[in-house]
């Protein structure tokens, strides 16, 4: 919305009434009709309102409601008058300047009419009134008469709108402004994808193509490189563009008229005119039916992959305290605080580890999807993946009573709640789960102490999250979030005669009607086992409510304590209707379904596939279809025998045993190459 201010007799409404009918009116009002001009005809495609002020007909409390709704104000006056000029300075800016708040300034054009009059320029006076008032964004001599810049003043209004100088850039000190570079620091570290501190030619490109849809010439790329060097020594390094010389050439922009260009860049990454990322953009809209539960798609794994190898200079596969305080400059606050570190794995330094680092953007999309949305908006994931949003990395699993009717689950994401009565040993237990016996969890601080604990388990070759989430024992009130879960442990302590009612309590309470799979888990099982002081001892009251027995724990060892009843825990999770409980038979003994990496990195393919070879719950299945397939195989050749035998020919029943034989055994070789080939590709495709 532009408005057009000043006295009579400078020529505002001829301006207005010559860009309309593109020819100088014989008569003009007092004053023009408010006019609109479609979005298709203008320069920017965004629709204009001008409207023009009077002072012959309006009131000053119309003028005041009108500067109010107003996005650019065009003040005119007449080069051939001096009079006009000075109350430019006079009255003009000083009212607009009283009627506008002060932290949200209405951008001022300056327009100097009736420049076919006179043959001198009106510039000379109007330079050091333009620095004097930040808010004038530029000036411009017309002539409504002869339409001397006229579409260009319009240009000029929206320009001032849509790609204002104030926020980018400081005229007094030449230089941009603190949240511009600000701004323009987290761009260019998103689009430094190698994190080498440079854009190099296909950093270049790729952030070209991002913003305005066009990758630049190999000859356009040496111009930029060699405008850079000859105005900043450390502009240009390796032949890359360095951060010092991206923000000099956004500068060079601005103070050569081409804010648009600084501006489609910011717009692009999110920014809005105030230079924060907008709620659009950092929380796109996701449905989220109920009993439904977000995940990470596999898109957003790579992504957070190669945000992860490209702060991981030393190649450790762990983020040391520096690499992720570099991983987060990008981030206007520090996401992760001490807690994470007790949250998920780290390696024998306390850092975060891939797979610990994984396993928390894991956490935060299941628990708060927007938040992980937040943060793959500071990261820059749809501009990096070429998305339409933040949305696309998401996944919403399907209805968990639907997966119930089904018997089979598509989630990757499994919630374990652990109950307890204080002291029973539930933080052990989830700091058992990341690897850490009783004498690491002593050095853990308490207000560095986590709730949740989150890692991956193995069911049958496939990598699954499970996570583990430490209720407060308030037996009187437990929340739904505290009921909402996949699978339920009850953790009592075998040395504290009263640990044990909790658990049996809390059962009854809430869950002996559930169908979510219980398992009590007997803590502190390296310590004296007592009796418990409640009717029934913890093996009854389990064989009464069908639940599994007790199952010993504990994480007083100088290992790392075993993680047996996690996998275990996931299986139940994955099947929680008892159908494919026996397979919880074939997953007990030590090192079942755990992939141990021989180079310690986790990660390759080789190591995946040779621990694979080697596991044990795929002999056991090589051998359950050996025993099947030969026992039916050898009943068919034992009654094609007997029912031959009349013939009393040696040579022919040998015949056939040897023919019956050579299918068995192909049989037996066909179904083995078929279950190594689908569990080699499992593992292939889940090797990161």
């Amino acid at each position: 919305k532009i408005i057009y201010t000043e006295k009579t007799k400078v020529g505002k409404t001829s301006l207005i009434m010559s860009l309309v009918s593109e020819e100088f009116p014989d008569e003009v009002p007092l004053r023009a009709e408010e006019i609109t001009i479609p979005a298709d005809v203008t320069p920017e495609r965004v629709p204009t309102h001008i409207v023009d002020y009077s002072e012959a007909e309006q009131s000053d409390e119309q003028l005041y409601q009108e500067i109010s709704k107003a996005n650019v104000i065009c003040i005119v006056y007449s080069v051939n008058n001096k009079k006009s000029i000075e109350k430019v300075t006079s009255h003009w800016i000083p009212l607009i300047n009283d009627r506008t708040d002060k932290d949200s300034r209405v951008p001022l054009i300056l327009v100097g009419n009736k420049s076919d009059l006179v043959e001198h320029s009106s510039m000379e006076t109007i330079l050091p009134i333009m620095n004097q008032y930040q808010d004038i964004e530029t000036c411009v001599e017309c002539s409504a008469k002869n339409l001397k810049n006229i579409s260009e003043l319009f240009y000029y209004a929206q320009k001032a709108v849509l790609h204002p100088t104030g926020p980018l850039y400081c005229p007094e000190e030449k230089e941009l402004k603190p949240s511009c570079i600000k701004s323009l620091t987290r761009i260019f570290k998103v689009s430094d994808l190698d994190n080498d501190g440079i854009l190099n030619d296909n950093e270049l490109n790729f952030f070209q193509r991002t913003c305005f849809n066009t990758p630049l010439a190999p000859q356009a790329l040496e111009d930029v490189k060699n405008v850079v060097r000859r105005n900043m020594t450390d502009g240009v390094k390796d032949n890359g563009l360095s951060l010092k010389g991206f923000l000099f050439l956004h500068t060079l922009f601005i103070q050569r008229g081409r804010h648009e260009t600084t501006w489609t860049v910011l717009r692009r990454f999110g920014y809005d005119d105030d230079l924060e990322l907008t709620q659009e953009y950092l929380f796109p809209m996701i449905k989220m039916p109920p009993d439904c539960t977000t995940e990470l798609n596999h898109n957003a794994y790579l992504f957070l992959q190669s945000v992860f190898d490209k702060h991981d200079k030393d190649r450790d596969c762990a983020l040391s305290p520096e690499e992720v305080k570099d991983l987060f400059k990008v981030f206007p606050y520090m996401p992760w605080g001490p807690d994470v570190n007790h949250t998920v794995c780290t390696n024998e330094k306390g850092w975060i580890t891939y797979q610990g680092y994984l396993s928390q953007w894991t956490l935060t999309t299941y628990l708060d999807v927007q938040r992980s949305l937040e943060y793959l908006g500071y990261l820059g994931y749809s501009i990096i993946c070429e998305q339409e949003s933040q949305a696309a990395a998401i996944t919403v699993t399907r209805n968990k009573r639907i997966d119930l009717q089904k018997k089979q689950t598509q989630r990757s994401v499994f919630r374990c709640n652990v109950l307890g009565a204080r002291g029973s040993g539930k933080s052990g237990f989830l700091q058992a789960f990341l690897g850490k016996n009783l004498q690491g969890q002593r050095r853990i601080r308490e207000d560095h102490k986590s709730f949740y604990a989150i890692s991956t388990t193995y069911v049958y070759g496939q990598e699954k999250y499970l996570l583990l989430h430490e209720v407060m024992p308030d037996f009187d009130f437990l929340s739904e979030a505290d009921l909402a879960c996949d699978v339920v442990c009850l953790v009592y302590d075998i040395n504290n005669p009263r640990s044990f009612e909790y658990c049996a309590k809390v059962y009854k309470q809430y869950f002996i009607d559930s169908k979510t799979p219980c398992v009590v888990i007997a803590a502190k099982s390296d310590l004296h086992e007592v009796r418990q002081h409640y009717s029934l001892s913890p093996h009854e009251f389990c064989r009464k409510h069908k639940l599994h027995p007790p199952q010993p724990f504990t994480c007083s060892t100088t290992e790392a304590p075993n993680k047996d009843i996690y996998t275990r825990l996931t299986t139940m999770a994955m099947y929680p209707d008892g159908l494919m409980l026996y397979v919880l038979k074939l997953v007990t003994p030590v090192g079942h379904a755990r992939l141990r990496c021989m180079c310690a990195c986790n990660r390759c393919t080789y190591c995946l596939c040779q621990n694979l070879l080697k596991l044990e719950l795929l002999r056991s299945i090589k051998a359950q279809l050996r025993r099947v397939v030969f026992n039916r195989l050898l009943g068919w050749v034992e009654g094609s025998i007997l029912m031959e035998a009349s013939d009393n020919s040696p040579r022919k029943v040998k015949a056939d045993l040897k023919n019956s034989t050579f299918w068995l055994r192909a049989s037996v070789g066909a179904t083995v190459f078929a279950v190594l080939g689908f569990a080699m590709y499992r593992a292939l495709l889940k090797q990161r």
